[in-house]
């Protein structure tokens, strides 16, 4: 168990981190209350993170802002590919470019990694608990082989918010969190 001192401790050598996962912890709730993250936290959270970056990081401002925005691009170009066929929402991603300007391309690579497997974890917990395996099972298929077939993001899109109210929807800021969250702890970056 913590000491009060090794906390304290930890916040002021680690604010950084702990400050991106207070606003994930924040993110998660939002999503998960309104399917929705909204640009108020996302948009000052990328910004946020180029400002510290170039001020703070202890590299000159001009290394440190690079890093930054090379992280923001790899936590864009991550989720972008599942936003432009519709099967995740622009808010999901711009969280991800937040991580990405604050924490650079490294560790957001990995967060994702652990975001996509709770992602998963989850999204199948959520198929079994309502007893809808078949359906969702078949639905995976089908939209895998759009994607394999029609190859067009355009026309992808379409067809997944023809799709979307009969979809069960899974907020991904939750997931993104976890899983962030949980990369952090195994690093040991938030102690």
């Amino acid at each position: 168990m913590f000491e009060t001192e090794t906390l304290s401790k930890a916040l002021v050598e680690n604010w950084p981190i702990w400050l991106v996962t207070v606003t994930l912890v924040v993110a998660a709730v939002i999503d998960g209350l309104q399917l929705k993250v909204p640009n108020w936290l996302t948009f000052p959270m990328i910004v946020s993170g180029w400002v510290y970056s170039s001020v703070l990081s202890g590299y000159p401002w001009w290394e440190g802002l690079l890093y930054s925005l090379l992280g923001t691009a790899v936590g864009l170009l991550l989720l972008l590919p599942a936003y432009a066929i519709g099967g995740m929402g622009a808010g999901d991603v711009k969280l991800m470019a937040g991580i990405g300007a604050w924490v650079w391309g490294g560790v957001t690579i990995y967060a994702f990694a652990f975001s996509a497997l709770v992602g998963g974890v989850i999204a199948v917990c959520m198929v079994l608990s309502r007893r809808a395996w078949n359906k969702h099972h078949q639905q995976f298929w089908m939209i895998w082989h759009e994607i394999s077939s029609i190859q067009d993001p355009e026309k992808l899109s379409a067809i997944a918010a023809k799709r979307k109210p009969a979809m069960l929807l899974l907020p991904y800021g939750i997931p993104i969190a976890i899983g962030t969250i949980a990369y952090f702890s195994l690093a040991g970056m938030l102690i």
